[in-house]
């Protein structure tokens, strides 16, 4: 199994096998924390050989620096078939919309991938402070 394409961005859908995405993204700046994140979602795109056909778990998480859950873990199942076809790999979109996304804090976040219960791979998000310019005096 080969992990061709992981991201956050603002929107994605899958059409007929082919992934649609839409702003990719690793960083959200706010006036202030908590942070509440409207709406994004997490593309992932999975090539899978004829020897993995079959059953996998795809389990998403988000945590921050500390380890600390920022949502549920999204877990799915997915069947892998290619012996009816004719290809010697297949290819599986994964498409998964987050809303009301609420981030405690600034500072490092990670969206973790884990497939068949191992790490399959990992996005950092950065939550930062909008920088705030300083009032110039007219002196």
């Amino acid at each position: 199994m080969n992990v061709e394409l992981f991201v956050l961005c603002d929107a994605a859908t899958d059409y007929q096998g082919k992934l649609n995405i839409l702003g990719t993204f690793d960083a959200i700046r706010a006036k202030e924390t908590p942070v509440a994140y409207p709406s994004c979602t997490v593309a992932l795109r999975m090539r899978f050989r004829e020897a993995e056909e079959g059953e996998h778990k795809i389990r998403i998480s988000i945590a921050d620096e500390d380890g600390n859950a920022i949502i549920k873990p999204v877990e799915a199942n997915i069947n892998v078939r290619i012996k009816s076809s004719p290809l010697s790999s297949i290819a599986t979109n994964i498409v998964l919309n987050l809303q009301r996304l609420q981030f405690p804090k600034y500072g490092e976040y990670s969206i973790d991938l884990a497939i068949d219960g191992r790490h399959g791979a990992s996005l950092p998000l950065y939550i930062n402070p909008i920088n705030r310019i300083p009032e110039q005096s007219n002196n």
